[in-house]
């Protein structure tokens, strides 16, 4: 039987109201939370702890999907890699360049799109975009 899981898109508009959001829905019931990382959502959806129980197949319902595209997208995403420039001692800032310069130039890829890659990498998980 396939367990559905609901996102509501309506209470996200920035990345940290992303995870508020995410940690609400997965982490139900676990007494801590995720932080504000690509790689901690990733394993996330891996399942093993919060409601995702290992592989099992997964509707997972995005409300407001359009909506977030926007709020979590260039410009977002560029104050993102420009936060990373500024801590130089904990960010690869090469790399955090080729980003910026890859978004600057329309070939770079949102944070939006960034989580939908993830999830993407999940088979069990088939996203349902509202």
């Amino acid at each position: 039987m396939k367990k559905t899981i609901s996102i509501d898109g309506r209470r996200i508009y920035d990345i940290k109201s992303f995870y508020d959001e995410i940690n609400q829905v997965f982490m139900n019931g676990v007494d801590w939370k995720l932080g504000q990382s690509l790689d901690a959502f990733n394993d996330m959806l891996h399942g093993g702890y919060g409601v995702i129980e290992g592989d099992e197949p997964i509707d997972l319902i995005w409300i407001g999907f359009e909506k977030n595209r926007n709020d979590l997208g260039s410009e977002l995403t560029k104050s993102y890699y420009l936060d990373k420039l500024d801590q130089p001692s904990k960010f690869n800032i090469p790399w955090v360049k080729e980003k910026l310069k890859e978004l600057e130039n329309g070939t770079g890829k949102t944070y939006f799109e960034i989580i939908l890659e993830i999830i993407s990498d999940h088979q069990n998980i088939n996203l349902i975009r509202r």
